[in-house]
Formats: C-alpha cells, sequence, structure tokens
C-alpha cells in the first residue's frame, strides 16, 4: 500500500492543478466564422441554403467569408462521426450537414454546423471521443475582481470559450469512445483509494472536481482532501452540480426547482422582445418590457462566470441583430417558443447552482493531500503520453474529396 503525506493547509502552489490531474486537455475550437453557430437549428438551415444558393461565386466567397485556414476552395476530411461531404464548398449543392448541439460560453446551449470545411480548427480529436458516454470539462479562466466557478461541464461539444470569450481547456472526462480510459493522472485513483479505503472511481475524481476546484493563476486548482468523510460530502456535493449542468443527459433527470419556486411565464413574451431586465421586488425577469417570468432567484439573475452575467449574455446572443448582408443577419423573424422553454430551464440551472457552489468552498479546508505528496508518490507529473490523444482507430474515416482518411 502506497502512503502520502498530509498537510493541515497546503499553499497555493502545492495544490494540485487540474491539469496534472486531468492531463490530457484540448484547446478551444476555433470556427472561424460566426454564422456557422446559432441559437436556432433553423436559421443554420437558411444560412447553409443561402450560401449554397449564391448567384456566383463571387458572392459565395462573400458570404462565406474566408480566413488563411478556410476559403470555399479548402480540401479537410469529414469530422469524425458526421455525415458531411468532403468535396469543396465551393462546388457543394447538398443539403446542410443536421446541425448538432454544443455549449457557447458557460451554459448556453447552442447548434453548430458540423462541417470541416466550415470550420478553421474543428478539432478532431474531440469528435472521435464524443458520445453518450462523455463529459467535457472546460476551464473558465481567471478574471481579475470577478468571483464565479472555475469549470464548468456538459455532456454536448464544448467551444471552449468563457462568456467573456476567453480560451479554456476542454478536459474530456474519458480518452476512448465507451466511457474507456479515464483522463486522469495514472495511479491517482490507486493512491486516493489507499488514503480513503474505498476504491475511488474516475467519475467520483470529477465530482470532487466540479464542488472543489477553483480558479488559479497558473489554472484551476483543485485541493485533495485527506479525510475520507469530506471526500464522500464533496463527491456528493459535485455529483448534484454536474447533474445539474448535464441537464438530462446521460439517462439523469432534467433539473427542477422545488414547487412554488419553479420559474413560469405569467405574461407572455412579445414577439421580438428588446430588452431583459430583474424586478428585486417580485423575483421577476421583464422580458421586452411586457414578458414577466417569476419567480426568478435573485442569485439566478447575478449569476456571473469570469465577470459576465449569463443571463444577460445568453439574451443578447438572441436579440442583437446580425450585419445585414452577412449569413448571421439570417435570423428568426420573431422569438421562438422553444426559447422560452430553454430560457426556463436556464433560470433553473444559474438557481440551483447559486445555492451549490458555496457549499464548495470549505472542502479546500482540513487536512489536504499535497501536490508534492503526489510526486513523491510517482504520481506527479504525469507522463508524457497522458497528454496525448489515445489512438482511436474504431471508424473509418473519410478524407478530402471523399477519400479515405489516414489515422
Amino acid at each position: 500500500m502506497r502512503t502520502v503525506s498530509e498537510a493541515p493547509e497546503s499553499a497555493p502552489e502545492d495544490v494540485p492543478l487540474l491539469d496534472d490531474l486531468m492531463p490530457w486537455s484540448v484547446p478551444p475550437l476555433r470556427p472561424g466564422r460566426s454564422w456557422v453557430m446559432a441559437p436556432d437549428a433553423a436559421s443554420l438551415r437558411r444560412r447553409w441554403e443561402a450560401l449554397t444558393g449564391a448567384e456566383d461565386a463571387a458572392r459565395r466567397e462573400e458570404l462565406f467569408r474566408p480566413t488563411r485556414s478556410r476559403t470555399p476552395h479548402s480540401t479537410v476530411a469529414q469530422l469524425p462521426g458526421q455525415p458531411a461531404g468532403t468535396g469543396r464548398i465551393a462546388r457543394e449543392t447538398g443539403p446542410c450537414p443536421e446541425p448538432v448541439r454544443v455549449l457557447h460560453g458557460a451554459y448556453d446551449q447552442q447548434w453548430l454546423i458540423p462541417d470541416q470545411r466550415l470550420l478553421d480548427v474543428a478539432r478532431p480529436e474531440l469528435w472521435r471521443v464524443r458520445d453518450a458516454r462523455q463529459v467535457f470539462v472546460v476551464e473558465q479562466g481567471r478574471a481579475p475582481g470577478a468571483d464565479g466557478p472555475a469549470l464548468v461541464a456538459t455532456a454536448h461539444l464544448p467551444d471552449g470559450r468563457s462568456p467573456a470569450g476567453r480560451p479554456g481547456r476542454i478536459r474530456p472526462l474519458y480518452r476512448r469512445p465507451g466511457g474507456r480510459e479515464a483522463n486522469i493522472a495514472p495511479g491517482l485513483a490507486d493512491l486516493l483509494a489507499d488514503r480513503y479505503g474505498h476504491p475511488v472511481t474516475a467519475e467520483e475524481l470529477l465530482c470532487w472536481t466540479m464542488a472543489a476546484a477553483r480558479p488559479g493563476q497558473r489554472g484551476a486548482a483543485v485541493p485533495l482532501t485527506a479525510d475520507a468523510g469530506r471526500w464522500a460530502r464533496g463527491v456528493a456535493l459535485g455529483r448534484r452540480m454536474l447533474d445539474v449542468q448535464l441537464r438530462g443527459a446521460h439517462g439523469g433527470e432534467r433539473p427542477r426547482l422545488p414547487g412554488g419556486r419553479r420559474p413560469y411565464v405569467r405574461a407572455a413574451l412579445p414577439r421580438r422582445p428588446g430588452s431583459l431586465a430583474y424586478e428585486e421586488d417580485g423575483e421577476a425577469l421583464l422580458v421586452g418590457g411586457t414578458g414577466r417570468i417569476a419567480p426568478v432567484p435573485r442569485g439566478a439573475w447575478t449569476y456571473a462566470v469570469a465577470g459576465e452575467r449569463v443571463l444577460e449574455q445568453w439574451f443578447r446572443r438572441r436579440t442583437e441583430p446580425g450585419e445585414a448582408g452577412t449569413l448571421e443577419a439570417l435570423r428568426p423573424a420573431a422569438w421562438p417558443q422553444e426559447w422560452t422553454s430553454e430560457l426556463l430551464e436556464l433560470v433553473t440551472v444559474l438557481a440551483l447552482l447559486a445555492e451549490l457552489r458555496p457549499q464548495g468552498a470549505a472542502l479546500g479546508s482540513g487536512p489536504l493531500v499535497p501536490a508534492s505528496a503526489l510526486r513523491a508518490a510517482g504520481v506527479l507529473p504525469p507522463p508524457p503520453a497522458s497528454r496525448r490523444p489515445a489512438s482511436v482507430l474504431e471508424a473509418r474515416e473519410e478524407g478530402p474529396e471523399g477519400q479515405l482518411a489516414l489515422l
């Protein structure tokens, strides 16, 4: 049995970093053009039709918005697991690839056209491990003077940006499809099992991390308690936080507030709301002046990530007009009913997280397992191979112009 020393309170520089505990990470996606992502799938299909139906090559190129990485004449491979074509966009006449759900920023679920011909850097290594068991963790970065979670989790592919646009590393829980080969430092689970007297799974480590992680100058830090009881309480807290953020994925239940506290539409939202405000006394969201949603806890209204209030930014992304003459200008003519449902769910998510987050503050106190002890036990630093993608050769992938991609 391996043993590790413990410290009553580890100095900040001796708290393990998430970068070491979950070694494989991927930089954010770089779409290169904003029109490939939207809050609704119908707008993406209209944009695709406008692009592929452009009257001439010059107009198609103007709509496409070329970059050094992608033009209408680029030849690239198919995204893993996606049926999009691989011919040049300049010659494309087929239907729009079916949009997929992605996480934009911290909690904004949007839609993306899954076509590598449109995306400057699509991160195909993430698409290869995206499945019904995967969970992605995204670091949110540190904003000076701003409070907020260090991490968010999602079952959808994340773009890896904080609400303020800061890049954050994306860390899949599993390195291979089907929930195989956990993305945790080799030896870490065994070492913690020795400490707590029972097996420690990758999912439990993720739950603890969601509850205990805090932003730092060198990235998210994850204090590891030396106490088995505190570990169990932190895992339970993190599991509740994770369930809220996954929103029913992986067979879980969609988040709900207790009866009497659930938000409802009290006055119909206007067809084109132009403003969002909060009424403190009535705990209500005022949407477009006449629309009213209540009750909305103040914690949901003020919930911020990296200095940006989540609800306000979510609303702006759906109401700001796109530049005339561009594909971004193709948006819903009126507020879709599904956005109201999404807004109610987002209020619920933020209200629950606002209640749960403060409970994690105490997890970093008491005796800890410091990073120096993990280094002494040979767990840190993780081996270089654990920071690289696993070799995934289980499916054929189409390369440029229909050729077989070589992996």
